[in-house]
């Protein structure tokens, strides 16, 4: 609240000045319950702390004033709210006629505080019955309906109620790109469309920090640690709810097997609520030394109890939502969240009919950490609602119109663009220098950044975190929407866990490094870790020549020589993460030494390390200068000065390029005796060195059936921030056990 006062107070006079009109924008909130309150609280502090823009009245109903549910209005007037109206709407009953008569009672109340109220806009969240309640009757008042997180699909009646309210509405405020997608496949205006985030993100992201421990002890008791308890929070289905009493059954006598403290919410108010909380008490939950039983938590303190819980279980959209922010693990239970977007955090158990089935999940999720998740938000959402409803025009039409097909382009409609392009964070670690990227879903490198590569490990992730900060704070400037972070690392990698297990001699102090945790904790993002050259095949096969095609391998030919191996579709890693490491293929038993202790690998002979030895020693010998070259004192001889006799006609330096093309070219018929692609791509500043030498290699050493292979060059600029970035794009997020 004192951050919207402090904003508010700094762009008054702007506001005042856009705002010809002094007409005050009248605000109607309704509340239901804890869960829409959570959402909506954050919106109406920012109204309240703008009162030259906005008037709000706030409407309270629904289970929020039923003692059974906690009374939870007392949270209301805590948060210094004035209640306007009071309305008891729910029908007390345990099958679903309760719910039809609830909505019912309500349309009756309603249109009295309406016609008394009389405000321009009405905000209403979700997919609850009792908000299909307000919007008709709003809708049939000739109220605007703004309507918080419409288009998301769960997989329950809920996404009847949600798309009924959605066809109502006037207004959308929209959390996720797929959210804003169905809305426009609904037909919904475009232009009325707001692409913002989840309100109650705007708290999430910042509230690990605050003192947290007092809170467990009060709910948990005094001898509970962080990451040793559960929540959890389960609510009856409406359209199987004998299936979903057992289901809680057997959730409780799993949790009671697996012997942790656990901290067990009383269900919504629902058809079925009462027969759980029946279970619960047949259980002898509320007595049961590891249980503790409650009807409700304030929204402050339930989100530092999830953060720090072990791990959060049920079918509550808190899960698969809020809970992302702070990588708890979650195990949602059932179809009640089915359609939901989700991080790597949630574990889906979707036919929870075995206590075992539910056991083996607590003991897969239990104590992990999973990366921070904003699928749901950037924790600016409530700024962009604010802006939003200013941009309201009271005296444009009431009717909605809808945008039947043809569907406009995937064009982000809040409103100025924020949202525009989503993007990746890209970082590429290689021998010299540190590169860090901002690389849109096209591929296009919307912004660089270069760092010469630290020598010592401190030195370095201080460097990689200061340059990321700098690049996220960056992309809110060029209008990106920074998904996650992709990294591309020399060395052998653990890309589950992302960790570098050990790394090149060119990379100094990096070995057993975790590089997702410090990364994800200060940016809350989720961060992807993989070898360079895995990237490289990851970034043709989103970007390049490799798109598209089934099987195909990369060969990067610089510094040292890497690569990766697309196998139907999917990035070969090997049973200890060693897979694709060409460069060591050996092509001579009696060949030069390689970096790795071996001899006569392909990178011995074809790396520009190697390539830089033979220049040294023909420029030993003066035999590397021909006319036309010239090397100063303080010039270090390189590959490149190879390149350029060769070029002139040195025959000495041709040989050696030969010599080093033939390596890679016996590499390459190997490679396609072993996994026979149907693509060979080179990549890196040596490749169009060495393709014609590898073609012909092919042509007199390969097997006929794999001699019709296609060789290519990449066209990529930069393959390790692309497919550093592609690690991030291409991510799938969803999980089913």
């Amino acid at each position: 609240e004192v951050y919207f006062k402090n904003l508010s107070k700094q762009k008054q006079k702007e506001g005042m000045e856009k705002n010809g009109n002094n007409h005050k924008l009248r605000v109607c909130v309704a509340t239901c319950n804890r869960a829409d309150y959570s959402k909506l609280a954050p919106i109406m502090f920012g109204i309240k702390s703008e009162p030259q823009f906005f008037e709000l009245d706030v409407v309270v109903l629904g289970s929020h004033l039923i003692d059974d549910y906690g009374n939870t209005y007392r949270m209301i007037e805590q948060d210094d709210f004035d209640i306007h109206t009071r309305l008891h709407t729910i029908v007390r009953g345990e099958d679903e006629a309760a719910m039809v008569e609830s909505v019912g009672l309500a349309l009756v109340k309603l249109p009295d505080v309406l016609n008394r109220l009389k405000p321009d806009i009405m905000i209403v969240h979700g997919d609850r019955f009792d908000a299909l309640a307000l919007a008709t009757s709003a809708a049939l008042m000739n109220i605007r309906i703004l309507h918080i997180e419409g288009g998301e699909v769960s997989g329950t009646i809920d996404d009847s109620i949600r798309h009924a309210i959605t066809k109502l509405a006037h207004y959308h405020v929209c959390c996720t790109r797929s959210a804003e997608q169905h809305l426009i496949a609904m037909c919904e205006d475009h232009d009325r469309i707001l692409l913002a985030g989840c309100p109650s993100y705007d708290k999430l992201l910042s509230a690990k920090n605050k003192d947290y421990m007092s809170i467990i002890r009060v709910w948990l008791g005094e001898d509970v640690k962080t990451r040793d308890y559960i929540v959890a929070l389960q609510h009856p289905v409406t359209t199987d709810i004998k299936h979903s009493i057992k289901m809680f059954e057997l959730t409780l006598d799993a949790l009671i097997s697996f012997n942790k403290r656990t901290l067990v919410l009383f269900p919504n108010v629902d058809a079925g609520d009462k027969e759980m909380v029946r279970v619960m008490r047949k259980k002898g939950i509320e007595h049961h030394p590891n249980f503790r039983a409650v009807k409700h938590v304030p929204f402050d303190q339930f989100i530092q109890l999830v953060a720090h819980a072990g791990c959060m279980i049920g079918n509550s959209s808190c899960g698969v939502r809020e809970v992302g922010a702070f990588g708890t693990p979650v195990i949602n239970l059932g179809t009640r969240q089915t359609g939901r977007e989700t991080g790597e955090n949630v574990l889906h158990v979707r036919d929870a009919d075995t206590q075992d089935k539910i056991l083996h999940a607590l003991q897969l999720q239990f104590g992990k950490q999973y990366p921070c998740s904003k699928i749901y938000g950037d924790g600016n959402a409530v700024p962009r609602i604010l802006k939003f409803l200013k941009s309201i025009n009271l005296e444009e039409p009431l009717q909605k119109k809808f945008c039947f097909p043809p569907v406009k382009d995937n064009i982000s409609q809040d409103i100025d663009h924020i949202l525009e392009t989503q993007s990746a964070l890209a970082v590429d670690l290689g021998g010299t220098n540190l590169r860090v990227a901002i690389v849109s879903m096209k591929g296009e490198i919307v912004k660089k950044y270069t760092q010469l590569n630290p020598k010592t490990y401190e030195d370095r992730l201080e460097l990689i975190l200061k340059m990321c900060i700098e690049a996220a704070s960056e992309a809110v400037n060029v209008n990106c929407r920074i998904l996650g972070v992709g990294i591309s690392t020399g060395g052998r990698v653990n890309p589950r866990e992302g960790i570098v297990l050990h790394s090149t001699k060119l990379i100094q102090e990096w070995s057993s490094v975790d590089l997702r945790t410090p990364i994800s904790d200060a940016l809350h993002l989720p961060v992807w870790v993989d070898n360079d050259g895995n990237c490289a095949a990851l970034a043709e096969r989103k970007f390049g020549h490799g798109k598209g095609v089934e099987n195909f391998v990369t060969l990067i030919t610089g510094t040292g020589i890497g690569g990766g191996i697309v196998h139907q579709h999917e990035l070969i890693h090997g049973s200890s993460f060693c897979a694709a490491e060409l460069g060591h293929i050996v092509v001579s038993l009696d060949g030069p030494e390689c970096l790795c202790g071996s001899q006569g690998c392909i990178e011995a002979y074809a790396s520009g390390i190697a390539l830089q030895r033979e220049a040294k020693k023909l420029h030993d010998e003066d035999l590397l200068l021909v006319e036309g070259m010239s090397v100063t004192k303080e010039e270090a001889v390189s590959a490149a000065h190879l390149i350029q006799a060769a070029k002139l006609g040195n025959t000495k330096a041709d040989s050696v390029l030969r010599t080093a093309g033939t390596a890679l070219g016996l590499g390459v018929v190997n490679i396609l005796h072993t996994v026979n692609p149907s693509l060979v791509i080179l990549s890196g500043v040596l490749a169009g060195h060495y393709v014609n030498t590898v073609k012909d290699v092919i042509n007199r050493q390969a097997l006929s059936s794999v001699k019709t292979v296609d060789v290519v060059v990449s066209n990529l600029a930069d393959p390790a921030l692309l497919g550093a970035a592609s690690l991030v794009l291409d991510y799938t997020t969803r999980r089913t056990y």
